[in-house]
């Protein structure tokens, strides 16, 4: 008994040591955009306790484009919104640029997120009563931006020049397609030029052509801007535009891989039989 009690501590002084280790150097990784580390997120649902996130470790790298799946309930929309810092874990750390947000007061967090994460959500999320140019500036509204009002008419444009829909800029919601609809989103989510983009089940809305689009353009930004795309999907075919698959269950990390064989939307979209645009 003695013997296992002693194999039994060096084991946990094995595991502290490492833990401590890991904590200690995450901080100068100035490779990673993203580190966690025993990332633990527990929700009150009655007088249960339901632990979302059971102890995350993961590094994103600078530039990467990582997809994350899992079921429904595996916990990986919980982890996009601590890593957006939309929501602080129960417990660990989290490092965004070398920098633990993970104890951030709510203004911190908002003033993080509008200069360094930009969002796109399944449903857009585009103001309906605003032009194509209005909904992208107004992050750059909310953020208290010190630019001049030409200069941010100017930088939206660009923006929307970016995503192919420079001729688009006074149309309303209403006036474009699906696909339109969610360039503008993603112009919008680059607007304040973030470090990372967290694209929320993007395609969900979109029909087969049009989610290559919007992956094509995903992929673009990743290659030729170097910005770090984290995208969140149920869909496997789709995780398979980015550089790496992590998927989650029951609030943990069950697989962690390199994408060996990556599609690439510019060959598939030149593939697909040419549709007129329509009116």
């Amino acid at each position: 008994m003695a013997q296992a009690a002693a194999a039994q501590a060096g084991l946990e002084a094995a595991v502290v040591a490492a833990s401590s280790k890991a904590g200690d150097t995450v901080a100068d990784r100035t490779d990673n955009v993203i580190s966690t580390r025993n990332l633990v997120r527990t929700y009150e649902v009655g007088e249960h306790l339901v632990k979302a996130l059971r102890g995350v470790n993961l590094d994103v790298a600078r530039g990467e484009f990582l997809s994350v799946t899992g079921p429904s309930g595996s916990g990986k929309s919980t982890f996009m919104h601590i890593v957006g810092c939309l929501a602080k874990p129960t417990s660990g750390q989290y490092f965004l640029d070398g920098e633990d947000v993970s104890q951030m007061s709510k203004n911190e967090l908002a003033a993080v997120r509008n200069t360094k994460i930009g969002f796109v959500f399944q449903g857009f999320n585009l103001l309906s009563r605003t032009s194509a140019l209005d909904n992208v500036e107004l992050p750059l509204l909310y953020g208290g931006s010190t630019l001049k009002t030409a200069d941010r008419h100017r930088r939206a444009k660009d923006m929307l020049a970016a995503v192919g829909l420079a001729d688009r800029a006074s149309h309303h919601p209403n006036q474009l397609s699906g696909g339109q609809q969610q360039r503008v989103a993603i112009a919008r989510a680059l607007v304040n030029e973030p470090s990372i983009i967290l694209a929320d089940e993007p395609t969900g809305n979109l029909d087969t052509r049009t989610s290559i689009e919007v992956m094509g353009l995903f992929q673009r930004l990743n290659m030729e801007r170097g910005i770090t795309v984290v995208l969140i999907t149920h869909e496997h075919d789709i995780a398979e535009y980015g550089t790496r698959i992590v998927a989650f269950r029951d609030g943990l990390v069950v697989t962690d891989r390199p994408v060996t064989r990556r599609r690439a939307a510019a060959d598939e979209l030149a593939a697909l039989p040419v549709e007129a645009e329509a009116v």
